[in-house]
């Protein structure tokens, strides 16, 4: 198979030819891989933004979609020939060790739990949930990452009520997504704050009501002037930003309001907040992966993907071919894309 490795953090991927695929063993899926995202997670990793990386060099990817080809001993919740999706997040099933691959040169390439920039994959069955009927496979990759983490975090965290205002910093994938489910779930006025009027624009397209530009005016200031001086019901950052955080959890208002955070800032960076804040009722609270259960989850979201709430249809970017991953990657860095896909048929 082919794979883009990462050999140092801060250098450009290298995709490597002729790697051997392990067999399967006990509580390992082999699937063959149609789609793989591309997100801020991995950029920040390959960038060196998560701290020293003590597994190079290895695979990478996090959220994709295929076929299973093969199963190791103990895998019950797949077979051969099922469309999957493939996600960080742990679902049931059982938690196998991450694959070890072989260059052609019979060096080791690591792995962990599941990769997605490689044409096939070893991956533990409980990053696995097998794909709902009604959704492509293209579309299926949001399910790895993006969706469960940007409408998680509405159903599972925030339980956005109908009527809420709520506010969101940073429309790129996560985001987006966020808004999405925060209409779907009623909420009466939905604010986005980001620092590209293209992605305010596109955000209205699916819920968004107020804008916000953040480098034209001061955000938190903007927020209260449409809420009457009290603030949101409910903020979510998925800009990653030590700043957009602190914005986050200020644009909210005291005796109830919840402030939700989807990323993190680059390694030995610290958000600062008032105490008072907290003790005056505001909540603040990082997200890991919006509590989503895939098993549970993925089938939730396919539901609401096949009514029409979810459009995720119009967040599929640009497809690349794996050879030209480090593009898909600065596209992404620039926002020149939304969601990159890594089309493995290319």
């Amino acid at each position: 198979m082919k794979a883009a490795v990462l050999f140092a953090c801060g250098e450009p991927l290298r995709v490597v030819d002729a790697v051997q695929v392990p067999v399967p063993v006990r509580g390992q899926v082999q699937v063959q891989l149609a789609y793989s995202g591309v997100c801020h997670s991995q950029l920040m990793e390959i960038r060196g933004a998560r701290g020293p990386d003590r597994y190079l060099p290895h695979l990478l990817g996090h959220e994709g979609s295929g076929k299973v080809v093969a199963i190791g001993e103990g895998v019950t919740k797949v077979v051969p020939g099922d469309n999957v999706v493939l996600g960080w997040i742990k679902g049931q099933g059982l938690d196998a060790p991450g694959a070890k691959y072989a260059a052609s040169d019979g060096s080791v390439l690591n792995a962990g739990a599941v990769t997605t920039f490689n044409s096939e994959a070893v991956v533990s069955e409980n990053r696995c949930v097998r794909l709902p009927d009604g959704v492509p496979l293209d579309v299926a990759v949001l399910f790895g990452c993006a969706v469960p983490t940007g409408a998680g975090i509405v159903l599972n965290e925030i339980a956005a009520k109908a009527g809420a205002t709520a506010v969101v910093f940073g429309l790129g994938g996560i985001g987006t997504i966020a808004v999405m489910a925060l209409k779907a779930a009623g909420c009466s006025r939905i604010i986005a704050v980001d620092i590209e009027p293209a992605r305010l624009a596109a955000g209205r397209e699916f819920g968004v009501t107020d804008t916000i530009d953040a480098r034209a005016v001061d955000p938190v200031a903007a927020i209260r002037a449409l809420t009457e001086g009290l603030g949101a019901d409910c903020a979510i950052d998925a800009a990653g930003r030590t700043r957009t955080i602190e914005q986050a959890f200020a644009s909210v208002r005291k005796f109830g309001g919840q402030c939700v955070f989807a990323s993190h800032p680059p390694s030995g960076e610290r958000i600062s907040i008032d105490p008072h804040d907290l003790i005056s009722g505001k909540r603040l609270q990082g997200s890991w992966g919006g509590a989503s259960q895939p098993d549970i989850d993925v089938p939730r979201f396919a539901a609401l993907y096949r009514e029409g709430r979810l459009p995720l249809d119009r967040l599929i970017g640009r497809r690349y071919a794996l050879v030209d991953v480090n593009v898909a990657l600065d596209d992404l860095a620039s926002g020149r894309v939304m969601r990159p896909l890594i089309d493995f048929a290319l």
